[in-house]
């Protein structure tokens, strides 16, 4: 069960992607994250990407260009800048946002019974559970890890 889980979660991610958004996916995966967490440095954003600085620079840069984030100094390293979600970068991801739940609540509505509609309706609340029990159990390894000498 959990692999079938695992692959129709990855379908139905990619399903829900593969339409033309104004914003990328990646470059969404981004200001997603600034909204969530807030300003963030260019190490910060490319470690949580897991992908090079270089990249997460040129991101940036594009993303700038759209005003969708701005960079700042940052106040406690001279060399380095924090990159903040704008204004605008906030409604463009409310805006997608919106429109991919509307996406899928067409789908729900045109492919699904209503019966299976009743049964979908408590999956939300099951893959909380998961995603906290994943995480009780990824934080219980991590504290049962030596420390780094």
């Amino acid at each position: 069960m959990a692999e079938q889980l695992r692959a129709a979660i990855g379908r139905f991610v990619r399903a829900t992607k593969e339409r033309e958004d104004p914003v990328p996916p990646s470059r969404l995966e981004t200001l997603g994250r600034l909204h969530r967490t807030g300003p963030q440095t260019m190490a910060e954003l490319a470690e949580a990407r897991g992908v090079s600085h270089q990249s997460v620079s040129r991101m940036v840069a594009d993303l700038e260009r759209q005003a969708l984030v701005t960079r700042t100094p940052h106040p406690l390293d001279a060399r380095g800048y924090l990159i903040e979600l704008t204004e605008a970068g906030h409604r463009a991801l409310v805006a997608q946002r919106r429109a991919r739940a509307a996406l899928i609540a067409d789908a729900i509505r045109e492919t699904l019974t209503k019966r299976d509609q009743r049964i979908l309706a408590r999956v939300p609340a099951l893959l909380d559970q998961l995603s906290e029990g994943l995480a009780a159990a990824g934080d219980a390894r991590g504290a049962r890890r030596p420390a780094d000498d």
